[in-house]
């Protein structure tokens, strides 16, 4: 029986990250050694134990034989015969087909270290078909190791798989839960490259897909491209560190360009409530969390007029805080003022042009929040004036901040 360090924690080592978590192959040994060892089994599909002490996984080496389409459809074989470089074959790329033996030995038989500092994402085999997540993956490590690129041969069986149907067999749940780390990584957009390149976006996100190409105004859009934009939009949010739900709503903001008819382009008149729709469309399909979409619906619908905030009026602005539940949830709104800023920076050579429309709305919902709703209620004789005696204090409240905040209009 030997033990080998394998994966991810062998590629981040030898790339000088820091290693997270280790993951470990078990050789030449029974399900039943590894319990008589202290070994906790964990695993539904295939053997896999957590070690009594450090509670780190050890698998069983194994191989894996297509059965189904789709990205379960597989029959493991884990027995003491399989070998190493067995187990190390059914991996998706070769920077990840690497091991450690316990004195630090590197066993590369597929040549991952080369790949690593050729800095090239490659497939191990022609295995690598059999399962569409692997598509998903390499999007994903391209947003995390963003000088990497896709080797021609890789993106070839990416793109068969694509033509093929394998992702279309892909559940939601998975699609997201992908997305969602890709959407963490340092360069978002990296990930949506890789996607579109092999023609996986347009399957999985064909509403986003739809933005490349689409034109902006000049004027305000010096990329022009609406993908483009979006793009530059994610990966400010991500410089920024901002959150998963920020970062998604940077993301769909824009939907609503892929639909407008082309003869009134660059103009986009409408988009937002466009988006919003679309939005709500791919939150359904992707079974996306409450957090994440409703912030997502929200910006898409409001970014506009966090734009315009400059030309609202107390009451405009109070009803607008209404609108977004800004009373009750007041962090929310904060995050889609910071998804609205990612918009405004996400343009080329405008990234550090001020954006004080975010600091104004923060100090009018804190001047419209400062009035005391339930003193005002019960004031009132007639309940149904209630709703209209808090929003006449609230909008008095905000006059005197807008008078004193709001900057002199050109």
């Amino acid at each position: 029986m030997k033990t080998y360090t394998v994966g991810g924690a062998v590629r981040d080592g030898l790339l000088g990250l820091p290693v997270k978590d280790r993951d470990h192959v078990v050789v030449g040994a029974t399900p039943e050694q590894l319990l008589a060892l202290g070994f906790r089994p964990v695993g539904k599909d295939f053997p896999v134990f957590l070690h009594p002490e450090t509670h780190e996984e050890y698998a069983m080496a194994r191989t894996e034989r297509k059965t189904a389409p789709g990205y379960k459809g597989f029959d493991f074989h884990a027995a003491p015969d399989v070998t190493l470089e067995d187990d190390l074959a059914r991996r998706d790329l070769t920077i990840n087909a690497m091991a450690q033996d316990e004195d630090g030995t590197l066993v590369d038989p597929y040549h991952g270290r080369a790949d690593l500092e050729a800095r090239v994402f490659r497939h191990v085999s022609d295995a690598f078909v059999e399962d569409p997540v692997r598509i998903l993956r390499v999007a994903r490590f391209a947003a995390r190791f963003a000088d990497f690129t896709v080797a021609p041969q890789t993106n070839a069986l990416m793109q068969r798989m694509v033509d093929e149907g394998e992702v279309d067999a892909l559940v939601p749940e998975r699609v997201w839960q992908e997305l969602s780390r890709g959407l963490m990584e340092h360069k978002p957009s990296r990930m949506f490259e890789v996607l579109r390149v092999c023609g996986a976006l347009q399957r999985i996100l064909p509403e986003l897909d739809a933005l490349w190409g689409v034109p902006q105004p000049e004027k305000w859009h010096p990329e022009i491209d609406t993908g483009v934009h979006v793009m530059l939009v994610v990966d400010w949010a991500a410089a920024q560190d901002f959150s998963l739900p920020i970062r998604f709503a940077a993301l769909l903001h824009d939907l609503g360009k892929g639909t407008t008819p082309p003869e009134i382009w660059p103009r986009h008149h409408g988009h937002e409530a466009r988006s919003e729709r679309l939005v709500e469309q791919v939150c359904a399909r992707l079974k996306v969390p409450g957090e994440c979409r409703d912030l997502a619906l929200m910006t898409a619908r409001e970014h506009g007029n966090v734009g315009r905030c400059f030309e609202m009026r107390p009451g405009t602005l109070v009803k607008f805080f209404a609108r977004c539940d800004a009373f009750r949830k007041p962090q929310r709104f904060l995050d889609m003022l910071r998804a609205s800023e990612c918009d405004h920076r996400g343009r080329t050579g405008l990234e550090l042009q001020p954006f004080p429309q975010a600091a104004y709305l923060e100090g009018a919902l804190q001047a419209a929040s400062a009035i005391d709703a339930g003193a005002i209620a019960q004031q009132q004789t007639q309940p149904q004036r209630i709703a209209d005696a808090i929003l006449a204090a609230r909008t008095a409240q905000v006059a005197t901040y807008v008078e004193q905040h709001r900057p002199a209009q050109p």
